[in-house]
């Protein structure tokens, strides 16, 4: 197995797909995680419609694109996977809601 460094340390591809893919790997665990948040969201709203909130959804975006350009990134950039993991969580919080007994 390839040894996962940082990718300023990465001398061929090998190592930044292994740096690449384990990277991955925690941010899917991450989204686990986030979506647990989902899944508790949908048992204590007290109403479907609840579900969608697009003043909050319109925060998380822009403090992720605020965060992405402290850290050096595109802003916009991040605004856009943002809107879509928004939208992905919505749908899956809607979808949790409906199982509820």
């Amino acid at each position: 197995m390839t040894e996962i460094l940082a990718g300023p340390d990465c001398t061929d591809m090998a190592e930044v797909r292994a740096g690449v893919d384990s990277l991955d790997r925690e941010l899917i665990a991450l989204l686990r995680r986030r979506f647990d948040y989902m899944d508790a969201a949908a048992r204590l709203k007290p109403e479907r419609g609840h579900v969608r909130d697009e003043a909050r959804k319109a925060q998380v975006i822009a403090q992720a694109r605020a965060a992405a350009e402290a850290q050096g990134l595109p802003g916009a950039d991040i605004a856009l996977l943002w809107e879509q993991l928004v939208e992905a969580s919505i749908a899956y919080e809607l979808a949790a809601f409906d199982r509820r007994p």
